[in-house]
């Protein structure tokens, strides 16, 4: 193991507590990681696949994997501890148990703040970039079919968990294009620019680009969330419940064509 194992970055560790809703990942635990009264932290950052030898340790990946934010979970310690028995607590079975309580946190929040989305919209489409140009509009693609064509493997069941919100969003959108806003054009512009761009970062000058990007698939999705969230965070509609709404969006755009690549006909 090297040192980087541990070597979490703040973009990392943000997500991390956002996500969780300030609560321990293990079901029905009620511990709550903060306490304002004395800045007290009890969460401890845990390893799906342990960062050493043994246990959950998978010899195929980087310390830059191991301290990525897809294989870390937030528990409070006695769950730390309980769950580093690594017969019943296997990789699944913890990647579950994250993805369920982020899950019902961002359910949670929609329900509590129901402009949550369309605050979203409204923060992405407000990123100033090139130009925009007339969006072509793009048949809505089976998302099973793009992530078979695209080699997703990390991103899979976000994508499945989120493509239902595929209605609510596209209703929003109908909405504003009553309104007589192009923000739906906007939005899916500057995504669509953020991943071409993103993606010359992996294909270079290469003339297999569709092999690279499949080989980098789920790095390029979790970069372009990276610098979606950057833009957010230094624009003045950095708000958390609109952090929270980026991941959403990025699945309804990856079905929508504007994140890798659309599966010949």
């Amino acid at each position: 193991m090297g040192k980087d194992a541990r070597n979490y970055s703040e973009l990392t560790k943000k997500r991390l507590y956002m996500l969780s809703g300030n609560k321990c990942a293990f079901p029905e635990c009620p511990v709550v990681f903060t306490n304002p009264k004395n800045n007290t932290n009890f969460s401890n950052i845990c390893h799906i696949e342990d960062a050493e030898e043994g246990g959950r340790y998978n010899p195929n990946m980087t310390d830059k994997q191991r301290a990525s934010f897809d294989n870390l979970i937030l528990l409070c310690a006695n769950h730390h501890i309980e769950t580093n028995d690594k017969e019943k607590y296997t990789v699944p079975i913890l990647q579950k148990m994250k993805r369920e309580h982020e899950s019902n946190y961002l359910n949670q929040k929609i329900k509590s703040n129901p402009s949550m989305l369309k605050n979203t919209i409204n923060a992405i489409a407000n990123i100033n970039l090139d130009e925009i140009q007339e969006s072509v509009s793009l048949e809505v693609i089976d998302p099973s079919e793009k992530i078979k064509y695209n080699s997703i493997k990390r991103n899979i069941a976000l994508i499945q968990e989120y493509k239902v919100y595929h209605k609510k969003i596209n209703s929003l959108y109908d909405e504003l294009e009553l309104q007589g806003s192009i923000k739906k054009e906007k939005l899916l512009n500057n995504i669509k620019q953020i991943y071409i761009k993103i993606k010359g970062n992996y294909v270079l000058d290469s003339e297999n680009s569709i092999e690279i990007i499949k080989q980098n698939s789920d790095n390029i999705i979790d970069d372009i969330y990276d610098e979606l969230y950057t833009k957010m965070e230094k624009s003045n509609a950095y708000d958390e419940d609109i952090v929270l709404g980026i991941r959403l969006i990025m699945v309804d755009a990856f079905m929508r064509c504007k994140i890798l690549e659309e599966p010949p006909k």
